[in-house]
Parts: C-alpha cells; sequence; structure tokens
C-alpha cells in the first residue's frame, strides 16, 4: 500500500463504493497529563476507539480506512477481529469482503501532536498546565480516529473524550451529560472528517448568546463562547470578540436566507497554532496570537475581526457546502475571503476593509501568480500533499479578488441570490465548480462557463495600462486602456481621472468599462481636461497589475501623498511595489517614496505594509553596493518618524517597530537599549513587553544582546509568548556557533514544537548576518529531502520555506539550485515546488538589483 498520502483517483474510487452513516469516536486523554514513563521511548499516547457504520454498493469488495497511529490494538469488521499485523500498514486499514452493511471497529493508541497536526499537546510553561486541541486540514484527522479521509464521505460524528479531574472538554456538537471523566457530546449534522474538533484542557472560559428572530416567527438562539490559556485571561477581550460575532452572524444572516446549522458557536484561541484559523463548525480553533499581550494598532484588531468573519463564512461556503475534492478547494476559501472582507466592510467598524484587501490580501495573491507553480482557482490537486500546498495566495486572495469582480461583473443582488440558491440546494452535501456556475447563470443571466474559462480555468494576471493623448486644448483626445498578459480576459472596471486642488490630489471624473482584448476605447472620457493622475482600476473592482502613464507615474513621484481617498493611495503602493518586483523601478525610488509619504499614510495596515514591503526592498532588490546606505536612510526615516508621531498614537507604535527592525549603526542600537533600560524616553511610547522583545531582538542580532540579557528578559516574561521570543533572539546572535546550534536544533533533531521551530528559523535568518550564513547554503540542499520523508509535512514546509537561502543573492546559489533540482527530478512533487517557489523568488531578486544598480550608474 502506498503511504500517508491519498491520491484523487483512489478518494474518488472509494467514494463510489462508500457511503458513511455514522463515527462514534471515544478518546481517552487522561494521559495527556503527568510525567511520561522512563520505559517510554516513543511518543506519548492516547486511546482512540472508533466505530464506523457505512454501506458498501458492491459487498465482496475491499476497501480501506485511514489511520496513523503507532500501534492498533484492535480491528473489528462486522464482528470477525482482524490480525493488525496484517490489516495496519501505519497509514491504512485494509478492509476485505466488505457487506452491505458494515461495522467497523478500530482501538489504537495515537500520538499527540508538537507538530500543530493532529492532536496538539501544548505544555504552559507558566504554570505548567496542559492543553489540547485538534487541527485536521486536510487530512489529520487520521493521527486522532479511524476514518474515511475524504471531504466527500460525510457523515454525522458523536464524540465521547474521557479526560483530567478538573478539565472542560468542546467539540462540534453541545455538550450532551457526563459520566465521570467523561464528556459526551452532541451528534452532529453530516459533516467531513477535516472539521470535526476536540479542544480539552483548563482553559478560561467565556459566553455570550445570539438571538435573532427569524422570517417565520421563531426565535433562532445560538450560544457563544470564546476561550484562551488561562495565563491568557487577563489579556482576553471576549467582548470584542463577541461583538464581531454578533455582527457576522447578522449579516450572513441578512445575506444568506440560511440559519446557521450547527448550534452552538465556540471559538478557541489555542497555543502553537500553524495557522490563522480552522472553520471546524461549533468549534472554530484560532492561534492565540490573537489574544493581545501588549498594545496593538487598530490593524491588529482588524485582522482578527476578518479572520473571525473568514471562518464564520465557511459555516456555510465550506461546512454546511463542502467541495467534493481538493481540486475546489476555491469553492470554500476564495468565497470565505471575499465575505470576510465584504462583511467586515459592511456590518463592523472597519469600514475601510477593502483598502486592506486591496493593499495586503491581493499583495499576496499577485506574488502567487507569478510563480513558477501558479495554477488556476480551480487547480489540479492530484493528491494530498498537493493539497497541502495549495492553500496559497491563488485559492484564497486571487479567487476571493476574481469574487469580487465576479460581484461588478453580475452584480450584487444576483450574485448573493445565487449564493442562497446554492445553500438550499446542496445542504450538507459536496460540490464541484459546475453546481456554482449553474445557480449564478440563473441568477444574472450572464454565461457564466465563458467567465469561468477566463477566470477560475486559467493563470497568471494581466497588467492594465492607460494610453492617453490630449488635444490643443489640453483635454483628452484619446484614452484606452492596454491589457497584455499570457490569456487576456473580460475586465470590469472603472477608470478615475485625479488633479490637484489645492494641496490635494483629489478625483473629479470616473468611468465604468468593459475591458475586452488587448487595447479597449474609454470614449466616456474623451473631453475631459487633462488630468495629474489616471488610475486604472479605480475602486479595485478587478483583479490585475496597474502601470501607469509617464505623467501618472511622474504626478505620483510628487504627490502621491495629496490623494485624499485611501483606497486610491492603496491602490497606488501597490501598483509601485509591483513595478518594483517586476524590475520596473529601482527599489531605491520606491524606498525614497516610502520615506517622502509614509508618514501622512493615515491608514495604519498600509502603513505597517509600507514598511514590510520596503525592508523587502531593501534586503532583496537593492543594488547589495547601496543597501548599507539604504539601511541608513530607513533608520533616519524611521527614527524622525517616530519623534515626530503624536505620543501614544498607534502611528507612533508602528514607527517604533519598525525602527527596531532598521537599527543598525551603534546611535541606533544605544537608543535601542536606553528604552530597553529606561534611561531613553520617547513621550508616549510605552515600551510594554512585547515592545521590549522587539527591541531585543536587533540588539541580539548586532551582538549587543547576549545570552545572559535575553535570559533576563525571559525571567521577566517567563510565558510561552516569552519563551518564543527567547528562542529567536538566542538564534539571531551573530556566532558561527549559535547558528551552527540553531541549525542542528531545527534540521537535526525533532525535539522542537512547531513554535519554537518556526522562532529559531526566525531568529536564525538575519538580513545582516549573510556571510554567517554562507556555509549553510549547501547544508541546505544535502538536508531538504530528508527533512521532507521523515518530518510531518508542516515541519518540512517551514525547513525548506524557511531556510533557503535566498540572502545568498549570487549566481552560484541559482546554480546549486537548478543542480538539485536536476539531480532530484523524482523528488516528491510538493518539495520541488517549494524549491521551485524560492528559485524564483531569488531570480526575481537579482533583476530587481540590476534595475537598481543600472539606476545607480544612470544617476552617477
Amino acid at each position: 500500500m502506498p503511504g500517508e498520502n491519498l491520491s484523487r483517483d483512489e478518494a474518488r474510487e472509494r467514494a463510489e463504493l462508500l457511503s458513511v452513516e455514522g463515527y462514534e469516536v471515544a478518546l481517552d486523554v487522561r494521559s495527556a497529563v503527568g510525567e511520561a514513563s522512563p520505559q517510554d521511548t516513543g511518543p506519548r499516547t492516547f486511546r482512540s476507539v472508533t466505530t464506523i457504520r457505512f454501506r458498501a454498493a458492491r459487498p465482496g469488495a475491499a476497501a480501506f480506512a485511514d489511520l496513523v497511529a503507532p500501534s492498533v490494538t484492535s480491528v473489528t469488521l462486522n464482528g470477525r477481529a482482524l490480525d493488525p499485523a496484517k490489516v495496519f500498514d501505519g497509514a491504512r486499514i485494509a478492509l476485505e469482503g466488505l457487506a452491505e452493511e458494515n461495522v467497523l471497529v478500530v482501538d489504537a493508541q495515537c500520538a499527540y501532536s508538537r507538530t500543530g497536526e493532529g492532536l496538539h499537546r501544548f505544555v504552559d510553561p507558566e504554570d505548567g498546565e496542559v492543553y489540547l486541541y485538534t487541527q485536521y486540514e486536510p487530512a489529520d484527522a487520521r493521527r486522532v480516529f479511524a476514518n474515511f479521509e475524504q471531504p466527500d464521505l460525510k457523515a454525522p460524528f458523536r464524540f465521547r473524550v474521557t479526560a483530567p479531574d478538573g478539565w472542560t472538554v468542546w467539540s462540534n456538537g453541545a455538550e450532551e451529560g457526563r459520566d465521570g471523566l467523561t464528556w459526551r457530546f452532541a451528534e452532529t449534522a453530516p459533516i467531513s472528517t477535516y472539521i470535526t474538533a476536540v479542544v480539552a484542557g483548563p482553559y478560561h472560559y467565556e459566553t455570550d448568546v445570539y438571538r435573532r428572530e427569524l422570517g417565520d416567527g421563531s426565535t433562532l438562539e445560538i450560544p457563544l463562547g470564546a476561550m484562551c490559556r488561562k495565563g491568557l485571561a487577563r489579556h482576553f477581550d471576549a467582548a470584542d470578540i463577541f461583538l464581531v460575532t454578533k455582527q457576522g452572524l447578522d449579516f450572513f444572516h441578512d445575506h444568506f436566507d440560511y440559519p446557521y446549522p450547527f448550534g452552538k458557536y465556540d471559538q478557541a484561541f489555542v497555543p502553537e497554532y500553524n495557522l490563522g484559523a480552522m472553520e471546524n463548525p461549533g468549534c472554530v480553533t484560532f492561534r492565540e496570537e490573537f489574544v493581545f499581550r501588549g498594545k496593538v494598532t487598530q490593524a491588529s484588531y482588524e485582522r482578527r475581526a476578518n479572520v473571525i468573519l473568514h471562518e464564520m463564512a465557511h459555516m456555510w461556503f465550506g461546512d454546511l457546502v463542502t467541495m467534493q475534492w481538493w481540486d475546489d478547494l476555491w469553492l470554500k476559501e476564495s468565497f470565505a475571503d471575499f465575505m470576510g472582507s465584504f462583511s467586515q466592510a459592511e456590518a463592523t467598524r472597519f469600514g475601510n476593509a477593502w483598502v486592506t484587501f486591496a493593499n495586503n490580501r491581493k499583495a499576496w495573491a499577485y506574488r502567487a501568480d507569478q510563480l513558477p507553480s501558479t495554477h488556476p482557482i480551480t487547480a489540479d490537486i492530484r493528491d494530498l500533499e498537493d493539497a497541502k500546498l495549495n492553500f496559497d495566495g491563488i485559492t484564497y486572495a486571487k479567487g476571493a479578488s476574481v469574487l469580487k469582480q465576479l460581484v461588478a461583473y453580475a452584480g450584487r443582488d444576483a450574485f448573493l441570490e445565487g449564493a442562497r440558491r446554492y445553500f438550499k440546494r446542496h445542504a450538507y452535501g459536496n460540490t464541484r465548480l459546475g453546481d456554482l456556475l449553474s445557480v449564478l447563470e440563473e441568477t444574472s443571466g450572464r454565461d457564466m462557463k465563458a467567465w469561468s474559462r477566463s477566470w477560475l480555468e486559467t493563470s497568471g494576471v494581466n497588467s492594465l495600462t492607460p494610453f492617453v493623448t490630449y488635444d490643443e486644448d489640453g483635454r483628452i483626445a484619446e484614452l484606452a486602456v492596454g491589457q497584455d498578459g499570457e490569456e487576456l480576459r473580460p475586465h470590469r472596471v472603472a477608470v478615475g481621472l485625479y488633479r490637484t486642488q489645492g494641496t490635494e490630489l483629489v478625483r473629479y471624473a470616473r468611468a465604468e468599462a468593459d475591458i475586452t482584448g488587448a487595447r479597449t476605447m474609454i470614449s466616456e472620457l474623451t473631453g475631459v481636461e487633462r488630468p495629474a493622475l489616471i488610475l486604472v482600476n479605480d475602486d479595485d473592482l478587478t483583479y490585475c497589475k496597474i502601470r501607469f502613464d509617464e505623467g501618472s507615474l511622474a504626478a505620483l513621484r510628487q504627490h502621491l501623498g495629496d490623494l485624499t481617498d485611501p483606497l486610491a493611495r492603496a491602490l497606488c503602493w501597490s501598483a509601485l511595489w509591483n513595478m518594483t518586483r517586476d524590475a520596473l523601478m529601482p527599489a531605491r525610488d520606491f524606498i525614497e517614496m516610502v520615506l517622502r509619504f509614509a508618514g501622512r499614510e493615515s491608514d495604519i495596515g498600509v502603513l505597517q505594509m509600507l514598511h514590510a514591503w520596503a525592508r523587502t526592498a531593501l534586503h532583496h532588490y537593492a543594488a547589495p553596493g547601496w543597501r548599507e546606505e539604504g539601511g541608513r536612510l530607513l533608520a533616519e526615516g524611521a527614527l524622525r518618524e517616530l519623534r515626530d508621531a503624536e505620543p501614544g498614537s498607534q502611528h507612533q507604535l508602528t514607527w517604533a517597530r519598525f525602527f527596531a527592525s532598521a537599527a543598525g549603526s551603534a546611535a541606533d542600537l544605544q537608543l535601542l537599549q536606553g528604552l530597553l533600560e529606561g534611561m531613553a524616553k520617547i513621550d508616549g511610547l510605552d515600551v510594554d513587553q512585547e515592545l521590549r522583545w522587539a527591541f531585543l531582538e536587533p540588539l541580539a542580532a548586532h551582538g549587543v544582546a547576549d545570552e545572559q540579557a535575553i535570559a533576563a528578559e525571559l525571567a521577566r516574561d517567563d510565558t510561552a509568548s516569552g519563551k518564543r521570543h527567547q528562542v529567536r533572539c538566542l538564534a539571531a546572535r551573530p556566532s558561527a556557533a549559535v547558528k551552527e546550534q540553531a541549525w542542528a536544533q531545527v534540521v537535526e533533531s525533532e525535539k522542537l514544537s512547531n513554535a519554537l521551530v518556526e522562532a529559531t528559523i526566525s531568529g536564525f535568518v538575519q538580513t545582516g548576518q549573510r556571510e554567517l550564513l554562507a556555509p549553510f547554503a549547501p547544508k541546505y540542499f544535502e538536508a531538504i529531502e530528508r527533512v521532507w520523508a521523515e518530518r510531518s509535512i508542516q515541519i518540512g514546509m517551514d525547513v525548506v520555506r524557511g531556510l533557503y537561502p535566498g540572502l545568498q543573492d549570487d549566481e552560484p546559489t541559482l546554480t546549486a539550485t537548478d543542480a538539485w533540482l536536476t539531480a532530484h527530478a523524482s523528488a516528491p512533487p510538493a518539495l520541488r515546488r517549494l524549491v521551485l517557489e524560492a528559485r524564483d523568488d531569488l531570480a526575481r531578486a537579482r533583476l530587481a538589483q540590476a534595475c537598481d544598480e543600472a539606476a545607480s550608474r544612470a544617476a552617477a
């Protein structure tokens, strides 16, 4: 039998043979607490007993169940005992001679996870308490109980969990009762295995309730819960979480006309979580970093609200109606990403959500869509490894961008009516692309198949460029929009014209048009007076890269900060960043514009994105010979804005963090150290614990803070968060011995948890330590295939992405990468994809550096 992977063909064959009537899962997790026995050399385990009732379309046929476990105690099929040694291979249980109606009982010892996959076990260093939670997508439920691990074999689930005394347990269904230490939960509606959930431990738990009168006069009542570790309880702002939750439930009930179908609504903020969140119906899980330990900006609250609403949208898109196989992952993720911003903009205090979407989410999409691994939104997912890597910028952000285009193309009312019909027609079922297109054709009257071929079934991003001529009176004689790209698509766009009024750059004319083919005339704007700026895709209706005519680009260089509309500003910044990435604008020019205009940016999320882009421009896209000067300019600019910012404001906090990341001179580091020790002060700047760690890392990376200083900081903050920061700072120190130790901990050992692997890699890779990291480039290529084979896919992804020697941005690194790809043509496709993506990032960086170097020579 194959290993842990599962192919699409195998899943299809199994779905044709089997239908599942129900699961009963009994877990005993009392082994989570207490010291492990010295005799136990293997992983810590828990007992898992699963009863599956299912039917077979062809009696006598053979199939298999999925289970990844250290050992199986017994397997019984229809009352007949099967020898685990013969039927279990470590990942699958062979089932032969099936009857029409079947009962499978599997008693196994499953392993607690330290990688965030399966049933994750976390020990809080602050108080020694143990916390458990599950995370399965796409296929890790089989690490906790035996099942048929594919999304189209839905079934009702009934969970029973025996837990240590003093613990609380949650699952998808409401608690039905307790028998001593055993918690019993109500049977769920039919759902897929990957969205079942268990959360257990001494969590801090708060409750509320959502009520709504339905159209038939009845009242819908949804019990709400929110939880976090006890150590975070003093920071837990459950009231705001419940506020956004209720606003989201109002919005989705207003627009979906389908009552929330899963009873209660718990939200668990859990430690060492690999993702942002997971849409388990009735028991949503989030990374606990959304519980803010210190002062954060509104952008952090906005991000949390977006994730809450994204997961809530999944209750309908993904949980109620689920894709048949991972090819159509977009059917849930694109919709949830779109609906998260849609609901946030219209139902919460974050009215500028579409600005964040344009500036942040779409940047993720643009990058992913230009990688060699780009793929259509409806992807070709051959197996589970492919599926794991397709939770990417295409499936999420490009898909959401295309849905935003669809709303402009088909109309908002038609789009929402299509969603309503889709839910009612396919409730508790599985769907494919055609199922959605059919309802949208019904409601819009548009040819959705043609739209799908252009937008969902092809890859790549188009660029839209204005071409303008003026008459002798200075009015527009002709304005056209040119489109390029391998696949020319229909775009519904707005073209905005902007002019200077006093000290402001404001829009004075706008026209919507359907862009088709390589060149489209915008006749509606003929005769309009000459603009300073022509903004194609104004209001961000479509998915494209925006380009500028020469006059518009010149205007932006002088007046970008004068744009009054925050969305227009965000679109211009995004376009300039794409030009920098595409080697059409020198990195130093982009950095100069950030230094000139970022201090005037009112949207804090946009400002934070500009800081991230400026760092990338400096460290990857600027000519190597200019980096030192560029770094000095960024640090000086950041400090200037920090001192000028309103005391106590979120802008001051944002500039403080950016200054810490840019600090490099002795004076910069002395100021950071003074702020840490209380010897220096900036009015209004509260150096809380999270900011202290942000200041300490650059001090460690520059050799100013040693191991003793880092240990002292941990003593101040001996928490789970503090431990992650400590590990990052230790790995950041500029010492060959430190780097060797960090490398060994991540690559050669499995002792670190997923969160500490991530922290170690983050500290190890320091942009100012290129020479120190150079010896690890050949080690990387020697190690990655073994790491991929031996470690979990999540850890494998972290290592292959995080340790790629991209800071060795020279031709030998490209050559070494190509040599590895040539010599490992038969390596797992998912591993090759990650290496190809890293190579593409490096090749792009070298082109951008050449552009920047050319600009330097031209200016000389």
